[in-house]
């Protein structure tokens, strides 16, 4: 790969090489939050109203591995909304955020659409949608308490502290994530409570012990009435 150069100057002449006539694009992701890795890469979204509709591509220029959302001026909010529904905001975060490489009068509009969606939070749950995620939670528990051999207690730990993670962030109309989002979504929640799910974990990863995992899930369960396996029951019809 070519030597990198500076983020922002890459992302200038990705744009003006590719995108010239745009109306508007933005540099979002790892390097304007300052948590860029050796491997991160440069997420640009460009508007442009000539394009038919949105598309993803990925790119290597300027030693970068650039990450490209393509839009024209409507096309994203059906992204929006539908980041909403699965409460990972990921392009209403990445546009609010975002650094504007260039603008034609429109960018300021976009990021008040993205902005009141993040501070009006996801969709509440319904009543029926935490009695499923108690269900799947305890299921994936009872996995955990009779699992047999450690590779399948290695993916059960994983699996369980996701839908705890979720359902901690969710039950509270919190915004989730997945993979490393989802544990930084909890920390930015309640700083304490991903600590200790981390050293829960830990604890199962290096000792094999799990009564510490086990206790944290049933103590977030406990304010919702525990675990929960007789009486559920999903797609049911009822007889008339």
């Amino acid at each position: 790969m070519p030597l990198k150069i500076k983020p922002l100057e890459a992302a200038i002449h990705f744009i003006s090489t590719h995108f010239p006539h745009c109306r508007a694009a933005l540099l979002a992701g790892s390097v304007v939050r300052g948590e860029a890795t050796a491997t991160s890469d440069l997420d640009i979204i460009i508007f442009d109203d000539t394009l038919v509709s949105s598309y993803r591509e990925s790119f290597i220029e300027s030693g970068w591995a650039i990450e490209l959302f393509a839009h024209n001026l409507t096309s994203y909010r059906p992204f929006f909304e539908q980041d909403c529904r699965r409460a990972i905001p990921s392009l209403p975060r990445m546009v609010t955020e975002g650094i504007v490489l260039k603008d034609t009068n429109i960018v300021e509009d976009i990021k008040r659409e993205a902005r009141t969606l993040l501070d009006n939070g996801p969709e509440a749950w319904s009543d029926e949608t935490i009695e499923m995620k108690r269900y799947f939670l305890t299921d994936t528990l009872d996995d955990l308490i009779g699992y047999k051999t450690r590779a399948e207690g290695l993916f059960i730990a994983g699996t369980l502290a996701t839908l705890v993670c979720e359902f901690i962030l969710r039950t509270n109309r919190q915004w989730t994530g997945s993979s490393k989002w989802s544990y930084r979504a909890l920390e930015r929640y309640d700083p304490l409570a991903a600590q200790e799910l981390v050293a829960v974990l830990e604890e199962y990863y290096q000792m094999n012990e799990t009564d510490a995992l086990i206790r944290y899930v049933d103590k977030t369960l406990s304010p919702f009435g525990g675990r929960l396996f007789a009486g559920f029951s999903l797609g049911k019809l009822n007889e008339t």
